[in-house]
């Protein structure tokens, strides 16, 4: 049976996760900031955006199971 604790270290790593790709979109959307391919900058600023929301709504469901678990 799964738990909720079980849950919560599950959505914890895929939280890790998420902020992996985050830094890593910023980062390559640096690397196109002030060029030629500054649009290719814009669309990976709005999958930063992206990102940051799902990873929120991640930090919600977390704190939900949290309580839930008494963790």
């Amino acid at each position: 049976m799964v738990t909720a604790s079980s849950d919560h270290a599950e959505l914890s790593t895929l939280r890790s996760s998420l902020e992996e790709c985050t830094q890593r979109v910023v980062s390559v959307a640096d690397r196109y900031r002030n060029t030629d391919e500054s649009g290719t900058a814009s669309d990976l600023d709005s999958a930063e955006r992206g990102l940051i929301s799902a990873r929120r709504a991640l930090d919600r469901a977390l704190r939900a199971l949290a309580e839930r678990a008494g963790i």
